[in-house]
């Protein structure tokens, strides 16, 4: 099997966390990406091959108290993380996200990339070949409602990996449960 063909398999999955506040954000603040973590799947081999995170230093927002206990991210954290422009230029140079078809849990993530990327200028680094987990897990399931992810692993019987509203920890799981999408025959492969 050459690389192009073994490539057709392959699957990026994304999460990020952002930066949130309780209530409304403060006056010129606005809710900008400050982890991306990403799982990269192999739907044929149905395992997941490799788990990154990218700190991202936000430029119009401050990570609030609530944000901190939500994510564990503290402000001086991100502060030493890659400006988003630059985030996005590694997602694409070294992730290939723009060539592999990626998924998220729900369409936050892409809307999020999408905003932040015309508010920017940065290059949007994803492709066209998004698959929104949440919805294809909630068709796979009979659900009359769209789970969040640790629900969704409960629904599956499996468990949550790592730290909730981590990035690499929450793309983790949800690889995992496109891995049961996959098995259950649920999941377009190629």
């Amino acid at each position: 099997m050459d690389m192009g063909e073994r490539d057709a398999y392959l699957l990026n999955v994304v999460d990020v966390e952002a930066t949130c506040w309780e209530g409304q954000p403060p006056p010129g603040q606005v809710s900008e990406i400050i982890e991306i973590g990403l799982t990269v799947v192999d739907l044929r081999a149905g395992e997941r091959r490799a788990k990154h995170r990218l700190l991202v230093r936000p430029a119009r927002s401050e990570v609030s108290p609530f944000c901190t206990e939500l994510t564990g991210l503290t402000q001086a954290e991100v502060d030493a993380g890659l400006s988003f422009t630059e985030a996005c230029r590694v997602l694409a140079a070294e992730h290939r996200t723009g060539l592999l078809p990626w998924a998220s849990w729900g369409d936050y993530d892409r809307n999020q990339f999408t905003r932040q990327c015309r508010a920017t200028g940065a290059e949007y680094p994803f492709g066209q070949r998004h698959t929104n987990a949440k919805i294809a897990f909630t068709a796979a399931y009979g659900l009359r409602r769209r789970p969040g992810m640790a629900q969704a692993l409960e629904t599956a019987g499996l468990p949550l990996e790592g730290r909730h509203h981590r990035g690499d920890d929450d793309a983790w799981n949800i690889a995992a449960l496109v891995l049961d999408l996959v098995g259950r025959g649920d999941w377009a492969t190629g």
